[in-house]
């Protein structure tokens, strides 16, 4: 019998279940970098994603980047909305199927882009400083094992 199913209710602590720190550590860090694009541009997390995807891979619709980030289609659309009020991407229906838009960034989205991609550089290497180079890889390293 593994160690977990020795334990009792009463030893059951969740600041040390694992679930439980991932997700603590995961919300702190983002919430460091996210001010980064909330500050300089307004964006919401969702946005920044779906420009990063769409940086990242070039165009895309609004259906693959939710499989791909996986996140709920819903919040790619209001995401795709308010990044097109800001004149970060453009919209062009496909001709074949009206219902589905592929999405592109616009330069000042591209702009955007190169900048939080260098923003998010200087994040990793102030991390790496602060764990050690050695742990900050061991860090991903196990983190990708667990995703």
């Amino acid at each position: 019998m593994s160690e977990l199913h020795k334990m009792s209710h009463e030893d059951f602590e969740l600041a040390g279940f694992t679930p439980y720190l991932l997700n603590q550590a995961a919300e702190a860090q983002s919430l460091v970098f996210s001010k980064i694009y909330k500050d300089r541009y307004g964006m919401l997390r969702t946005e920044w994603r779906v420009l990063f995807h769409l940086g990242r891979y070039g165009e895309m619709t609004a259906k693959e980047i939710s499989e791909s980030a996986m996140i709920h289609k819903t919040k790619i659309s209001r995401a795709v909305r308010d990044l097109e009020v800001k004149r970060f991407l453009a919209r062009e229906v496909i001709e074949t199927d009206r219902r589905v838009e592929r999405l592109t960034l616009r330069p000042p989205g591209k702009d955007a882009f190169d900048y939080l991609v260098r923003a998010a550089a200087d994040y990793e290497d102030r991390l790496a400083a602060r764990l050690g180079s050695g742990e900050a890889q061991l860090l991903k390293r196990l983190l990708k094992k667990l995703g």
